[in-house]
């Protein structure tokens, strides 16, 4: 990595050392000029497009998981680090090293796509060199976001992880090791944490601990890392076969599986007792000012959290209103949380096995196909697969979530659907679910700009929470012209998702800055969604396992539906949904600010036509 960052170096200052030749004379004509600004314009944009392409490189070969489930297999054997002080000091080099790069470059000589490059790359540097600020290397895990959970997943053959050759096996085998060094390291940090006032909440820690436990057996064979090995390609010569199911039985039972236990046995016995009964994330050093960076992150905006709070009030009190309307009409005469009440208990809204629940997202997924071309000019070439949760995540997972393919289309994406507590996975929901997890949400979105290979990686993998979850929620709203909400249970089922986001506005903050309990917030999204009590309680812990990220959804999903009011207002009768569409999906993920830039360059031009 040393290497890598020197060469990088290297490059840069023969990149901005460089003579450009001269300028062949000019012509004074009009169109003279214009190829002239052209060629800078492409000379700056190649210049941009090198500087994103190294940074991307180093990016990956830090990040191996991400570049694996990107369809970069360079790097499979790899586990990565992600949380020594060594790799720390690496990632925030190439950061740095990316946004000086950047201030040789004259974004007045850009357009277009490389434009938008410039302005959201020079964004994610800016911001993301902010968060070193914070050490969340010393809180490392999660009942959403921990690594232990995604290895699991890799290694049961239903990831990203490939396995179809001999070598793809092998890789994992290496990766094994590193998975091994990483357990010890977040116990090393954890400990470290725990001595200067980082510790993690007792109830993540509480489900953390079952977590490990359910993937630590003793038995290799009955792991989730044995299904490869259970299934092995037809292909494998009969030494290859007896040497890998050897050595991964070795492994397994010798490193992988001790580790999970090595980490449960500590969290369990040693860090549990410490951890805190509290959960607000301002009660950590710099708690406050951490949380507010958080907010300006997950929402790219300059949002406080105050403001954002206040949003969230006036956005449930809008959409409560809404909800009372439906739930007369369906023959309320009490208040809408008994209504809330009715419906969690109504047997006619739950399915009663996993396969039905399965096939009714699969009859959605019908309908919204034959309505897309009402809204929509390209579909992407990915396909779309539906699947239940990993009995090791549906525990501490929501109603769904969402698994991108691979950009060549190859392995599809996937929708995850929990099919555990069937009782709190009602039918009233089913709907909004799969408009902003599949389609035309996040699979139709991450999809789409993946195929782009005419962008830069940079911009066809970037992820920016409030753009990506934004959208999604935005397509929630897209259901009636997709042929859904014909009925007044699914219509309240659309009106009581767009409050659980509004909700979480109120939620998330409430928690992190404004001292609320875990039973306090429990209680109110309770009382303002009509959200299965599973669904309650896992929405209320991802906020406080990962705060700031539940506030990307409305604030995105309130900007691109101002941005369409906007270009309406604006273009009148020749507005086209589905250019307007294509415009917000065609360059990938943006920062809310570039976004709003893109689409009032792209109303003007429209106006000049």
């Amino acid at each position: 990595m040393q290497l890598a960052r020197l060469s990088l170096l290297i490059a840069l200052g023969a990149l901005a050392g460089c003579e450009r030749a001269p300028a062949p004379a000019a012509e004074g004509t009009v169109a003279a000029q214009s190829a002239r600004q052209a060629e800078r314009s492409a000379r700056e944009g190649q210049q941009l497009r090198d500087i994103t392409e190294r940074y991307f490189d180093q990016y990956l070969e830090l990040n191996p998981l991400a570049a694996t489930a990107q369809g970069d297999h360079r790097w499979d054997d790899r586990f990565g680090d992600y949380v020594s002080q060594a790799w720390l000091a690496d990632w925030l080099a190439i950061e740095q090293e990316a946004l000086q790069a950047l201030s040789g470059i004259q974004p007045a000589k850009l357009a277009g796509e490389d434009l938008l490059t410039y302005e959201s790359f020079r964004y994610g540097r800016t911001i993301a060199i902010e968060g070193f600020r914070y050490q969340s290397e010393l809180l490392p895990l999660s009942q959403f976001r921990g690594l232990h959970l995604q290895f699991a997943l890799l290694g049961s053959g239903r990831g990203t992880q490939p396995f179809v050759t001999v070598r793809d096996y092998d890789n994992f085998l290496g990766r094994m090791d590193g998975f091994v060094a990483w357990t010890d390291q977040v116990i090393a940090n954890l400990r470290a944490g725990s001595s200067k006032g980082y510790l993690l909440p007792r109830v993540i820690v509480e489900r953390v601990i079952t977590q490990l436990a359910d993937i630590g057996v003793a038995d290799p064979k009955q792991s989730v890392f044995w299904r490869p090995v259970a299934s092995l390609p037809a292909g494998v010569s009969a030494a290859d076969r007896q040497r890998l199911t050897q050595a991964y039985t070795e492994r397994l039972a010798g490193q992988v599986l001790p580790a999970y236990r090595r980490l449960h046995d500590y969290l369990e016995q040693e860090y549990l007792p410490l951890a805190r009964d509290t959960v607000g994330w301002f009660e950590l050093p710099n708690g406050r000012e951490w949380y507010t960076y958080l907010v300006r992150y997950h929402t790219t905006s300059t949002l406080t959290p105050e403001e954002v709070h206040e949003l969230g009030l006036a956005e449930v009190a809008r959409l409560r209103g809404q909800m009372e309307r439906i739930a007369r009409q369906l023959g309320n005469k009490g208040d809408l949380r008994s209504f809330f009440d009715t419906l969690r208990s109504d047997p006619q809204q739950h399915y009663t096995d996993p396969a039905s629940l399965l096939a009714g997202y699969e009859a959605i997924r019908g309908r919204v196909d034959r309505s897309m071309p009402l809204l929509f000019a390209r579909r992407p070439k990915t396909g779309l697969q539906i699947r239940s949760f990993e009995a090791f995540q549906a525990l501490s997972e929501a109603a769904a979530a969402y698994q991108p393919g691979s950009p060549d289309g190859r392995r599809p994406g996937v929708l995850y659907v929990n099919t555990r507590d069937l009782p709190s996975r009602p039918k009233y929901l089913m709907e909004s679910l799969y408009l902003h997890q599949a389609v035309p949400g996040h699979h139709h979105q991450v999809s789409l700009v993946r195929e782009a290979t005419e962008l830069p990686r940079v911009r066809r993998f970037a992820h920016d929470d409030a753009y990506a979850e934004g959208w999604a929620l935005y397509a929630e709203s897209l259901g009636p012209d997709l042929g859904l909400y014909t009925d007044a249970y699914s219509l309240f089922g659309a009106y009581t998702a767009e409050a659980w986001r509004a909700a979480q506005l109120v939620v998330d903050t409430g928690l992190h800055s404004r001292g609320w309990t875990r039973d306090q917030a429990i209680d109110y999204l309770r009382a303002n969604t009509a959200l299965g009590e599973a669904d309650v309680v896992a929405e209320v812990d991802r906020c406080i396992a990962w705060p700031g990220q539940a506030l990307s959804y409305m604030v995105g999903q309130l900007r691109v539906m101002e941005l369409r009011r906007r270009a309406q207002a604006a273009l009148g009768s020749r507005f086209d949904v589905r250019a307007f569409h294509e415009q917000v999906l065609g360059s990938g993920s943006l920062p809310l600010p570039v976004l709003e830039t893109k689409i009032d360059r792209w109303i003007a031009s429209q106006q000049q036509l």
